[in-house]
């Protein structure tokens, strides 16, 4: 069992920490390549004057957008990210790895927060599980990579939880969670899942998707069509 913990924890955690980094490179890579800057097209100097009046989104375009339409789905999608980005950084077993490792260590939560937030992961999942079960319009457009995915996320959250309140047999349990982490390491640059680390750029950047900001890109439909 210690040679298993001893492969997982070392030579595939470097591998899978450098499958991340190297595909998160390039997806964004593949973003600019993909994309072109957007030509600026002034508006005829008789509305230049109501343009320039105008400052930052208007109460329509917040209704037409995610937010407006489904306010608590949003809600719930985001608080669940959030604690996705933040447990796995922020955790104080992981900081004590990352001193062992670099000699280096991150702030890190009380153990009650980590719970906290890993069982918000945890129930999430279950929503968005069942979500897709009971609600039909996203039924019919969930396929079996969907509920992978979801598996996927979830299952570093689970047995790490599982882990830390020793439930089952803790060695096989922080193998178990070791490798769950590094499938979703793996998975991120090559999955939907990337776009939790892309969401800047295509909504920073890209005209017209949902654009937090006026959008300075468009997609290169030439490029696209190779």
């Amino acid at each position: 069992m210690s040679d298993i913990y001893g492969l997982v924890r070392g030579p595939l955690a470097v591998v899978a920490i450098l499958v991340f980094v190297v595909g998160i490179i390039y997806q964004a890579r593949q973003f600019f390549s993909l994309t072109r800057e957007r030509p600026v097209v002034l508006p005829p100097a008789s509305v230049l004057g109501k343009v320039g009046q105008s400052s930052g989104p208007s109460l329509n375009a917040i209704n037409n957008s995610i937010l407006g339409v489904h306010p608590y789905l949003t809600v719930i999608t985001s608080i669940v990210h959030a604690c996705l980005v933040l447990v796995p950084i922020f955790l104080l077993a992981h900081n004590v790895l990352l001193y062992e490792s670099l000699g280096f260590n991150l702030f890190a939560f009380p153990e009650p927060v980590s719970d906290a937030f890993t069982l918000i992961v945890i129930l999430g999942g279950v929503f968005f599980f069942l979500r897709r079960i009971l609600v039909r319009r996203v039924r019919v457009i969930t396929t079996f990579y969907d509920y992978f995915i979801l598996l996927i996320v979830v299952a570093p959250f689970l047995t790490g939880y599982l882990a830390t309140h020793q439930w089952f047999d803790y060695q096989t349990m922080l193998i178990v969670h070791i490798l769950a982490g590094e499938v979703m390491l793996v998975a991120i640059p090559f999955t939907k899942l990337k776009h939790g680390l892309l969401f800047f750029l295509y909504r920073y950047l890209m005209h017209y998707e949902h654009s937090l900001g006026s959008g300075t890109r468009v997609w290169s439909y030439s490029k696209l069509a190779k």
